[in-house]
């Protein structure tokens, strides 16, 4: 009983393992995207934390001025 159990779970994390590794599917070298659109995104920390949005800093206007 242990030894079919044990082929079983072994079976069961090749498998898990070989679907793992071919799920990805990304070609090629990963690299950071150097495009000036790219500056412009968020980062991941930022997706992933919403709080840390606010805290960026915001451009300044300048005042406005009466006629």
């Amino acid at each position: 009983m242990f030894k079919v159990l044990r082929i079983l779970v072994i079976a069961q994390a090749l498998g898990v393992c070989a679907v793992a590794l071919t799920a990805c599917g990304q070609k090629g070298p990963l690299v950071h995207p150097q495009d000036p659109l790219a500056a412009e995104r968020a980062t991941l920390l930022q997706t992933l934390t919403p709080r840390f949005q606010s805290e960026a800093p915001q451009p300044q206007t300048p005042p406005a001025t009466k006629p």
